[in-house]
């Protein structure tokens, strides 16, 4: 998969977003040079399939609480969610799943997908009354049942936008 380089981030913020060692994105990047990367340059990220390789999107409207399931640009399923409370908001941008864990224990539920941008994921919940709300630390939350059966359709690396 193709990372684009954000404004203010660094090759080891992006390791550690996609949880892929430096010295793997180094060896699948030989052109560039490690210390200078810049705003809009295309980095590979090494073992996650191409995003337009995978027909599941999700759009997630952090105001209106909904997250979207969208198959080839069609819409699948909404849900409900909660989302991050104002001091602690959910991160804007476009990001993708790259990996899943059931049962992570805590107040996650029983599934969590964790996002490209480090500490962040779509997970369950162990407070169904949050749902609507804005109360999770920056996170997607979403009933048990919601989460479990969206992992089951969509794979790792499957891109995943986040809008006011």
């Amino acid at each position: 998969m193709i990372h684009t380089v954000k404004k203010g981030e660094t090759l080891g913020q992006i390791s550690k977003d996609y949880r892929i060692s430096l010295a793997s994105i180094i060896l699948a990047n030989p052109t560039i040079n490690p210390n200078v990367i810049y705003p809009g340059q295309a980095i590979v990220i090494p073992g996650f399939p191409p995003s337009d390789s995978i027909p599941y999107q999700i759009d997630v409207s952090v105001n209106n609480r909904t997250l979207k399931l969208l198959r080839n640009g069609v819409l699948q399923k909404q849900y409900p969610i909660a989302v991050g409370r104002i001091l602690s908001g959910t991160p804007v941008g476009q990001f993708i799943i790259i990996n899943k864990a059931p049962n992570p224990g805590g107040p996650f539920g029983t599934m969590w997908m964790s996002l490209s941008k480090e500490h962040y994921g779509i997970h369950g919940t162990n407070d169904p009354s949050s749902i609507g709300k804005a109360v999770s630390k920056g996170c997607i939350r979403m009933y048990n049942r919601d989460v479990e059966a969206l992992s089951k359709i969509v794979p790792i690396g499957t891109l995943v936008t986040i809008h006011p």
